[in-house]
């Protein structure tokens, strides 16, 4: 029997980014940008546990994607992937750890039944890593945190059968919001983050037939709305045909569904 995966958006904002994907009998987090108390609540609300993760995966060193991940990792003996510069410049937040597993962006890695492909993206941190993770045919591409999109990013997004991919500013407004200047131009820089329209004419291109899902993370809960970012990407969708594409918004609050693919 073919095996499915099954991914949670657990937390997704500026205020905190986890992500939860397993198959078969592996179980990882994609970042942990939450308290453990409240990783743990929120794996338990669809029947996950902490106990049954084989790894945390981590993708920057910015605190909204790391304030758990030290505290989880010693509670369950979990092992830690991430490259060098993200663990040396996110040391004093990750703490002592019980196992880390040292990667390089751009190889791609085996934890059980999944596989890992990371790739480089642009955002100001010191090492960020885009991620296509697989199993049986099955692809999850995960690109958050990123100011303009690459070439690079968009071959290895191409085949997925779900993307998570970030809608993060209305660019109005962010320009009439209450963000300071300097933060307003990080943001908005090539190495920020993506508005609506460029995460949109990001999945227009790497669209396909067999997409199965599209979410919709990091979505600013100041310079953006929830139904703009989704009527950017339903735009997109109709455009490229794809009427059985399923979009899920992902929250800052509250953990999404556990999607099966």
């Amino acid at each position: 029997m073919k095996k499915t995966m099954k991914f949670s958006i657990l937390s997704s904002g500026s205020r905190g980014n986890a992500c939860y994907i397993e198959t078969g009998n592996t179980a990882i987090l994609v970042d942990a940008g939450l308290s453990g108390i409240e990783i743990e609540r929120r794996l338990a609300s669809f029947g996950g546990s902490p106990e049954s993760l084989d790894a945390i995966v981590v993708t920057h060193e910015h605190s909204d994607h790391i304030k758990g991940v030290g505290v989880l990792a010693r509670r369950y003996n979990l092992p830690v992937y991430a490259n060098s510069e993200t663990l040396k410049h996110g040391e004093k937040t990750l703490g002592k750890l019980p196992s880390v597993i040292p990667i390089q962006t751009g190889e791609t890695l085996k934890i059980n039944h999944l596989s890992l492909e990371t790739f480089t993206k642009c955002h100001d941190a010191a090492d960020p890593m885009g991620l296509v993770v697989s199993s049986n045919g099955v692809r999850i591409g995960l690109i958050t945190d990123m100011g303009r999109s690459t070439r690079l990013a968009e071959d290895r997004l191409r085949a997925c059968t779900a993307l998570i991919m970030e809608f993060n500013y209305d660019p109005t407004m962010l320009s009439e919001g209450p963000y300071p200047l300097f933060l307003k131009r990080r943001i908005n820089s090539s190495e920020g983050h993506l508005s609506n329209e460029q995460a949109g004419e990001l999945l227009e291109t790497v669209s396909h037939g067999n997409l199965k899902w599209l979410a919709l993370a990091h979505i600013s809960e100041t310079n953006n709305d929830a139904a703009k970012a989704l009527h950017a990407a339903e735009t997109i969708l109709s455009r490229c045909g794809l009427k059985e594409t399923r979009i899920l918004v992902g929250k800052q609050d509250e953990a999404s569904p556990l999607i099966e693919i």
